[in-house]
């Protein structure tokens, strides 16, 4: 799906979404789970030309969704993989994840390694924005006048919520990035779980009917 002429959606990868960005170089945002595999190949062999022409994997953050096939894509494309500080020791399994998610990451058989920290607070000309909350380390990239929100925000039903509180690491920082990327410019939110969607026609929700609506 082409949300801009500069931004695309996996076609056929829906549990977990996964973008291309024309930077003018294909980057990745997110890998998606690992049962997607076939999927999200099929997808870039379409939409990429050469899988080496991507040189940069950026994950939003360690939930095993968004990272599930950042071993195999890594391997195809020799691509730098990125995350922020934070969250790459969950990634590479020197920390556990928050609550039952420890037990959803025993499917990741192969971890990535050699990953690399967010230094600034752009990469390859996309704004690296840290939203803390799902995870420690969750950030939000916007490019393009798009907002890659991966999981501060779902689109449930037509409406952009923050995701529930029993997947987050701490939902208060949650609701405090959802205040911060609210201030911030874009014209679509494409979030990981739901329909990618303009901006003004569903406006993000006031941190306390967020809160409200994902109880």
């Amino acid at each position: 799906m082409k949300i801009t002429d500069k931004v695309h959606m996996l076609d056929g990868v829906e549990f977990s979404r996964v973008f291309l960005v024309y930077t003018p170089e294909p980057v990745l945002i997110d890998t998606g789970m690992p049962f997607q595999r076939k999927n999200v190949l099929r997808a870039l062999n379409t939409m990429a030309g050469k899988l080496t022409d991507i040189k940069h994997i950026l994950f939003t953050h360690h939930d095993v969704d968004h990272i599930g096939n950042a071993v195999k894509l890594q391997e195809l494309t020799g691509a730098k993989l990125w995350s922020s500080a934070e969250d790459i020791p969950y990634i590479t399994g020197e920390k556990e994840r928050h609550s039952f998610k420890k037990y959803i990451s025993k499917i990741m058989r192969h971890k990535p390694n050699n990953i690399h920290a967010f230094t600034d607070d752009k990469i390859c000309g996309i704004d690296i924005v840290p939203t803390p909350g799902h995870t420690p380390g969750h950030v939000c990239f916007i490019f393009d006048g798009v907002l890659f929100a991966g999981d501060l925000l779902e689109n449930k039903k037509g409406n952009l919520i923050p995701y529930p509180a029993s997947w987050d690491w701490n939902f208060d920082k949650m609701l405090e990035s959802v205040k911060k990327i609210a201030a911030r410019d874009f014209e679509w939110v494409c979030p990981s779980h739901g329909k990618p969607v303009l901006r003004n026609e569903q406006p993000i929700l006031s941190a306390q009917a967020a809160m409200a609506s994902s109880l």
